[in-house]
């Protein structure tokens, strides 16, 4: 048989001539050539008529990426960071804020168009005060040329000497670890700013071996980091120093460590943890169940006044839960160390809170909160496309009573949203 050739491989790029229509999710916008759908990756905005080079001919749709701004919108800025096209990071610098808000709304409404065939109404977004230094967690590339973030669409390393997303603390450690980095080998560097610094860092097994590792250590520690976890491969990991920040929780002490998730944006966490509370009242007597519960960040609030059970899988989320328990004297609230699939319980939950990952509920998480069958549910989400399925999935037992969009990462197109649903 004679082999089939896609001759559009070996045909020279194409350039496009595209008004922007609308966002997609992930960064892309939407346009339209001969009919066909044009994902576009770029820095793009709504409305633009810009130029773009043809990357891909699907079935169903063409993939282009900008080249040309023809006519700009009306609000579109400068970036101010000087990586920003350069970096993978940030996607929406040109644009201003109160744009970016609305273009994120748009995306979260469109999720539910297309997947629940639903128009949605959101209520009020919760936004940062400053959408800038607001990153409290930063996870750097490391590799001989430098230390940084991703180039964009590769794993080529850009060398950075500050992020204008990130917390000044770890901008200013940033400028000091560079010399001790050389000739380590290392392949990340995660750096948590609170009341301290930490800093995990993950390596090869046979990178940093002892006494090397003890050295680097002290060093990072000389430099103004308070605990280190050093992670050579699959070995258990070396520990130095106190390795956990304490941040304020609603008049609570919050501690997380390395190795556990935290709400990287905390100044409007603080909000989202606070609307919860109050969006709940009255809260006494009711029995409150926390999925997918990290260290406590929303069970820990609630506890003064309900029975709270927090069920996560991750041992060293479940371990800084226990932790902050404790320094908190909270008599009202149990960790359970469980995935949220695995989960049995006899007694019945007047409120389950769920805050699953990017995939949303497994199929047996969700056959697990309909068996649970709440009278409330608050469903947090870092991704509008899979919350639109579950709450599709949801739709036959509970009501949707308010749905938000919450921007933890102004500059990016991460979306997170939350929802508070009620039995019919």
């Amino acid at each position: 048989m004679g082999m089939k050739i896609n001759l559009l491989y070996f045909m020279p790029m194409s350039t496009l001539t595209l008004k922007i229509e609308r966002p997609a999710f992930g960064g892309a916008f939407i346009a339209r050539h001969d009919g066909k759908i044009v994902m576009v990756q770029g820095p793009t905005a709504p409305g633009e008529r810009v130029e773009a080079t043809l990357e891909h001919e699907k079935k169903d749709y063409l993939t282009a990426t900008v080249s040309k701004i023809i006519e700009p919108h009306p609000e579109r800025i400068d970036p101010p960071c000087r990586y920003f096209g350069i970096c993978g990071g940030c996607t929406f610098q040109h644009i201003p804020y109160p744009l970016q808000v609305q273009i994120k709304e748009e995306i979260l409404r469109d999720c539910f168009r297309r997947l629940t065939k639903t128009e949605i109404s959101l209520s009020a977004p919760l936004i940062s005060d400053d959408p800038w230094n607001y990153r409290l967690r930063m996870q750097f590339k490391v590799s001989p040329e430098g230390i940084g973030q991703h180039k964009k669409g590769t794993n080529e390393i850009i060398n950075i000497d500050r992020c204008l997303i990130m917390h000044e603390d770890i901008n200013e450690f940033l400028g000091k670890s560079r010399d001790i980095l050389k000739g380590t080998r290392i392949k990340e560097l995660h750096i948590t700013a609170g009341d301290r610094l930490t800093a995990l860092v993950i390596t090869r097994q046979k990178a940093l071996r002892p006494p090397r590792n003890n050295a680097f250590a002290s060093a990072l520690i000389e430099q103004g980091i308070s605990g280190v976890i050093i992670k050579r491969g699959e070995l258990a990991p070396d520990t130095y120093g106190t390795p956990y920040v304490t941040l304020d929780l609603l008049g609570l002490h919050y501690t997380v460590s390395p190795q556990s998730f935290l709400q990287v944006n905390w100044e409007l966490n603080q909000k989202v943890a606070a609307l919860i509370k109050d969006h709940l009242q009255p809260l006494k007597g009711k029995k409150i169940l926390d999925l997918y519960a990290g260290a406590g960040n929303f069970s820990l609030p609630l506890a003064d006044s309900a029975q709270v059970t927090a069920v996560e899988g991750s041992p060293h989320a479940a371990e800084d839960g226990a932790r902050n328990i404790e320094l908190n004297r909270i008599e009202h609230l149990n960790f359970v160390r469980s995935s949220a699939e695995k989960f049995k319980s006899s007694e019945g939950f007047d409120i389950v809170i769920i805050d699953p990952p990017r995939p949303g509920l497994s199929r047996k998480a969700m056959k697990n909160l309909q068996r649970i069958q709440p009278e409330q549910i608050v469903y947090v989400s870092c991704n509008p496309a899979t919350m639109a399925r579950d709450l599709g999935n949801l739709s036959d037992l509970y009501q949707l009573d308010s749905i938000r969009m919450i921007d933890f990462f102004p500059q990016t197109f991460h979306i997170e949203s939350l929802a508070f649903l009620s039995l019919r």
